[in-house]
Order: C-alpha cells, then sequence, then structure tokens
C-alpha cells in the first residue's frame, strides 16, 4: 500500500511535523480537498496587542554582583555592591590548571601584534573592570586563550552531578570541526530532563548562547565560560525557573587555534548560515533546530585599530556594538521585542558598569571608502538567519581585534554584562515572547500565496557622528561620517508571495540545505499540474560574494543572474519537490530560492539550472509524501 504524507504546524512556531501517514484511499481524498484547506489557512492573523510592560517582574539577579567572592571572579573593592547573596563560585579543581594529555598540547594562540596600535593616554580610557574573572585562558602569565581541551575539561566539570542540585546539566557533543576537534555545548536547565522535547514540555523558552564563530575573538569563548558556571552553580541560576539555556562557548575551534578568524578551509563561517557548506555551521543550525529558542545570541569582537586608523586617524572607543537581526522579511513585531525589551535594557545594563556602547558598525576594507555600515542586510549570517527562524537574534561584539589581550578582562565583563542582561530580559518577559512567536509563526503560515515578499532590500544611506579617540592624545573625537544603517531597509527587488516552490528531483543537495534550515520539505508522489512562475534569465556574470567589508572569505565563484518571471501550466513529475510556505520558517526558503540574490543557492551551485526551480502561484492539486 503507498502511503502518503501531509503536513501541519507545530506549536511555538518550529517547523511543521507530518500528520500520521494516510492510506492511498484517504490520501486521493485528502488531495482533493487540499487547495481549501491550505486557502483557508491565508486568511489573515489578527493583530495582537502590543505587550509594552510585564505581567509580573519575577525575582531575577542582577547581572553580576560587585561585592568580595572567590574563585571565578575575584573583584576590587567598589564603593555600592548590589547585595546579592553568595558570591561566584569557585571552578571545579583541575578545571583551570591540570595538565593537558600530549594530545592536546599548549597552543600559544591570538597574541596579537608586538606592539600595541596605541599608547598610554587610549589605554588610560579602558581601565581594568571592578572584577577579575578567572578562566583557564585569563590567567594574569598566560599567553595562550583557553585552549579547547581546557574548554572540554570545564564544560565537563559542570556536568557532574554532585554540583546540579535542582538544576540539570548536559554535556553536547555536536560534531567535530574541519580538524578533529570537537565541538562542544551545556545544556543548563530546571526541567524533567535535558533533551529537547523535555525543555519544550518545561514551558519556558529557551536561550542559546554562541561564542568564537570568529577565531580570532576570543572574549565572547571566556565570557561563555563565566556564563556557564554562573548558570550551573552561582548568581545566574535562579534565572533558570523561567528560561532553559543552551551555550556553545567555541564554534570555531580550528580558527581559534590557529589565531584566523576563518574556519581550517578558509570559509567565514558566520557567512554560511544559510549555504551550511561548513560542519561548524551546520552543527550550530542542528542545535537551533532541536532546542527551537527564543533567543540566539552571538558573542563577537571587532577591530578596534586597522581601518580606522588608516582611513579616520582614529581608534574605536566604545566597549560594546549590538545589533538585532537587520534583514529582509524579518518580523516587525520581533523587531519590536529586539528594541525594546533586549537592547534598551543591554544598553543601560553596561551603563551602569561604565560601559560605553553603540549600534554595531564595521567599514570596507577599501582605504578610499569612508563610509560606515551598521552589520549587513544580507541573509547569511548567524544573526540575520536565525532570525528568520523566528527568533530575537542578537550580536554582542566587544573591542578586541588587533589588540590582542590588551584589555580582556574589560572585553569578557563586557561580554558578561551584556549577555547576562539578555538572559534576563527573557526571563522577564518569557511569557510575553511566546505571545509574540504564536502570533509570528502563525502570520508568517498565512502570508502564503498573499501579497508581496522582499526578495532583496538595501540599508539606507544617511549620516551621523560616531565618536572616536584621538591616537595620540585619548580624548573623545566625534568624526561625522556617511552611515549605511540597517534600522531602515530599501526593498530594491519585490515579487509577488508564491504558494510554494517547486524543485526537481536532481535538487537533492538543496533539499538537503533546506531540511538543515529547520524548513519542511514534500516530495511529489504521482506526476501532475501547477500554475508556475518559471525564471526566464536576462542577464549573467560571475563573482564573489561580498559583505560591507568586502569579498567574504570562501565566497567566491557564483553566478549573479538576472531574471523575469514568467506564468504558466508547469508539470510536476513524481519523485520533484515542493517546499510549502505556509510554514513559519517559510522567509528562509524565500532567501535560499529566490536565483537572483547573491545568497541564493542557485548563485552558489547548490541548483544546477533555472529549469530546476519554479515559484508555485496557486495552491497545488498534488499528492504529497514526506521527503526523506
Amino acid at each position: 500500500m503507498t502511503m502518503y504524507t501531509f503536513f501541519r504546524r507545530n506549536p511555538r512556531g518550529s517547523a511543521p511535523r507530518p500528520l500520521p501517514a494516510l492510506s492511498q484511499q484517504t490520501a486521493w481524498k485528502v488531495s482533493a480537498t487540499l487547495a481549501a484547506v491550505l486557502l483557508s489557512a491565508c486568511s489573515s492573523t489578527p493583530l495582537p496587542p502590543w505587550p509594552s510592560n510585564p505581567t509580573a517582574r519575577p525575582n531575577v539577579p542582577a547581572p553580576l554582583p560587585n561585592r568580595p567572592q572567590q574563585g571565578n571572579v575575584v573583584p576590587k573593592p567598589v564603593p555600592k555592591p548590589l547585595g546579592q547573596a553568595g558570591g561566584l563560585q569557585a571552578p571545579h579543581q583541575g578545571a583551570v590548571a591540570s595538565p593537558l594529555p600530549p594530545s592536546a598540547p599548549l597552543v600559544v594562540q591570538n597574541e596579537g601584534p608586538l606592539a600595541p596600535p596605541y599608547g598610554a593616554a587610549v589605554a588610560a580610557r579602558f581601565p581594568e573592570p571592578a572584577m577579575t574573572y578567572a578562566t583557564p585562558g585569563l590567567g594574569a602569565d598566560r599567553r595562550a586563550f583557553t585552549t579547547n581541551a581546557e574548554l572540554a575539561q570545564w564544560l565537563r566539570s559542570l556536568d557532574d552531578p554532585a554540583h546540579r542540585g535542582a538544576t540539570r546539566t548536559r554535556l553536547l557533543n555536536l560534531g567535530m570541526s574541519q580538524r578533529g576537534e570537537p565541538l562542544l555545548g551545556l545544556v543548563v536547565a530546571r526541567a524533567a530532563g535535558t533533551d529537547p522535547v523535555q525543555l519544550d514540555n518545561s514551558g519556558k523558552p529557551t536561550v542559546v548562547l554562541i561564542g568564537q564563530q570568529h577565531g580570532d575573538e576570543p572574549a565572547g569563548s571566556e565570557a561563555l565560560l563565566v556564563i556557564s558556571r554562573e548558570l550551573t552553580q552561582g548568581l545566574l541560576e535562579p534565572l533558570l525557573d523561567r528560561i532553559n539555556v543552551v551555550i556553545v562557548p567555541r564554534a570555531n575551534p580550528d580558527g581559534a587555534a590557529a589565531g584566523t578568524r576563518v574556519t581550517a578551509n578558509g570559509v567565514d563561517m558566520n557567512r554560511d548560515h544559510l549555504l551550511l557548506n561548513t560542519p561548524e555551521a551546520r552543527a550550530l543550525a542542528k542545535v537551533v533546530n532541536d532546542y527551537r529558542p527564543i533567543l540566539v545570541l552571538d558573542a563577537h569582537e571587532y577591530t578596534v585599530g586597522g581601518r580606522y586608523l588608516q582611513k579616520f586617524n582614529a581608534i574605536q572607543r566604545y566597549d560594546a556594538l549590538l545589533q538585532y537581526a537587520t534583514t529582509a522579511n524579518y518580523p516587525e513585531f520581533l523587531t519590536k521585542a529586539s528594541q525594546e525589551w533586549f537592547y534598551q535594557p543591554m544598553v543601560a545594563a553596561l551603563k551602569a558598569q561604565g560601559l560605553t556602547s553603540d549600534w554595531y558598525y564595521t567599514t570596507s576594507n577599501n582605504p578610499d571608502d569612508k563610509l560606515i555600515s551598521m552589520g549587513g542586510t544580507q541573509p547569511d549570517t548567524g544573526r540575520n538567519v536565525n532570525g528568520l527562524k523566528n527568533t530575537v537574534s542578537l550580536l554582542v561584539e566587544t573591542r578586541g581585534v588587533g589588540i590582542g589581550r590588551m584589555h580582556i578582562q574589560r572585553r569578557v565583563h563586557s561580554q558578561v554584562t551584556a549577555i547576562a542582561s539578555a538572559l534576563r530580559s527573557t526571563a522577564e518577559r518569557a511569557a510575553n515572547l511566546e505571545q509574540v512567536r504564536s502570533f509570528v509563526a502563525r502570520d508568517i503560515s498565512a502570508q502564503a500565496c498573499r501579497d508581496q515578499v522582499v526578495v532583496e532590500a538595501a540599508a539606507t544611506t544617511t549620516q551621523r557622528e560616531l565618536e572616536f579617540l584621538d591616537p595620540d592624545t585619548g580624548a573623545t573625537r566625534p568624526i561625522r561620517v556617511d552611515w549605511n544603517s540597517s534600522l531602515t531597509l530599501r526593498p530594491t527587488k519585490t515579487r509577488a508571495r508564491p504558494c510554494g516552490y517547486w524543485l526537481s528531483a536532481s535538487s537533492t543537495a538543496a533539499v538537503e540545505r533546506l531540511k538543515l534550515l529547520g524548513l519542511q520539505v514534500m516530495r511529489v508522489a504521482e506526476s501532475g499540474s501547477a500554475l508556475a512562475d518559471t525564471y526566464r534569465e536576462t542577464a549573467r556574470e560571475s563573482g564573489d560574494r561580498q559583505d560591507v567589508i568586502g569579498t567574504i572569505a570562501g565566497g567566491t565563484g557564483i553566478i549573479r543572474v538576472q531574471v523575469a518571471p514568467l506564468r504558466s501550466a508547469i508539470d510536476v513529475p513524481a519523485g520533484s519537490f515542493y517546499v510549502p510556505l505556509n510554514q513559519p520558517r517559510a522567509n528562509l526558503a524565500v532567501a535560499a530560492l529566490e536565483p537572483d540574490t547573491q545568497n541564493s543557492y542557485f548563485a552558489n551551485r547548490l541548483i544546477d539550472e533555472l529549469a530546476h526551480t519554479a515559484r508555485i502561484m496557486s495552491n497545488p492539486s498534488l499528492v504529497f509524501e514526506e521527503a526523506d
């Protein structure tokens, strides 16, 4: 008996789960009414009132205390302690100083330039914080940051049942890097268990924290070791009454060992979250798919001097640069949640610790180009791709690239403060966030076959004043710059939103990546026909993927094509594929499958020919089964 499968949506905005398999007789009856059912799902979703105030403020801790303690954080005297009970707990003996096995030698890494890019006057603008953080790589006499072997020891020490109490932990082995280093994570929760289903059943939202996608940006990784300790047996542990947390301290261990930005094969993995060419990016995609977080926070560091000295004769002055998802089709309600419930409290938390912040920005490698751009609008970074998975997706960048170990305690303190603020915001807004996510999931699903979809969008060019530091005197120097704002996007290419996308039977590589993104892909079980827009090619050239800073590492050899949609009835053979857009992550399918963008699967050769894909423009009367 031939079996057919249709799909339904999950709660909490996840990728849809299949309905039970249907017999052939039942499947024919269902297929006859499928179009009507799908069209009924396209009714508009009522807009709920925006919840501007928490319904109840939980008793959650401040980010970290300024009070005497031992071990993980050694404070300096401060005038006004925050009064939290207890202290930051000492790491397990051996987690910091136990000898490494011969197979994992200590690697000197991330030492930075021999001569700092500025003198004492600038350095004086960044005094040490009131606390001294202790991780394997933050010892006063260390030349290397925490090695991957030490990181593994640290996480294993937190997975010790003797120290759990009500808190459960689970060490995650997420796979291997390209050079065979383990990619590790830690689940921390107060739930019946730590697997994804048990966390989902806890009724609490989950947060995913990611560090060191770029290997030469160590402060995020060191800070996440501190955060992991504080969640398991420290001052952040009470937050687990309202949230679950998954921590991936180091996403690029090969780059960390070599002190390089890219992965072992030269790819910028933070531009690989739509294509998923690297095992490291695939591991992160699986974490997000499995644990379905409401918040993903990505910890990075940014260039302090370098291009800014060359272009402006100035030094970066901000302790942290912050940004949320800014890409085409990111839901408006998630933008509001990111701005009001996370960004604003994070700025306040940093200010309370004497730390400065601004929007994230960067500049190109071209010395004659003085345009300053906020983070890119392309759907390829972790920040933007995770946003299109209907999360609040935050980027925290501290000043670090190009200065080696200078100010490392302050850099880690900035990360810890920002991350703790995000955790607290999630705990305070747990119910509101679930309300927003539920609305967004329904609304995106209901948009299939309706209105317009943005294929490409660009930042808005304006001007603003940025504060830098004079490299000689350390004085604040305001500079008026041309500014590419990602907060206001300009649609540069729009089309009618299809009901779904058809892919040929040979498009298995694309289907694999789509499923890794958490999208449901159906296989056509019986040949039929559908009304579709096919793509007529009008121009083509080869090129490289570009970002606001220039050519993307590992992004060479793409096909830049211009197309015109052509409406017609097409044959849909059995064995080909259908990607419906009445699912919560539909906007990821748009990002991947519209061929005339630099990140599309066609441009990057995951789809061989334009004829192998089409936009289905009315609900197809076809019989589907779940794609393997």
